[in-house]
């Protein structure tokens, strides 16, 4: 059993997805095959953005991440 993420796409009066094929392969997908898809809207990164609680500011957190790039 695989967890991907895809993008969904307009297909005629129907939403679609495709899947990799690392996965088709990883699975043995193959083509008129029936598969169980479990539906999970993914958070938008807005929802994630300012929810990470810190004591270091945002000047200090990127001096320390830019370290070694000097």
């Amino acid at each position: 059993m695989s967890e991907i993420v895809v993008t969904t796409r307009k297909w005629g009066n129907s939403i679609g997805v495709t899947l990799p094929m690392k996965t088709v392969l990883k699975e043995g997908i193959k083509p008129n095959e029936k598969v169980v898809i479990t539906i999970q809207k993914a958070g938008s990164i807005k929802d994630l953005f300012g929810s990470m609680k810190t004591k270091r500011t945002t000047e200090e957190i990127m001096k320390e991440v830019k370290k070694g790039w000097d």
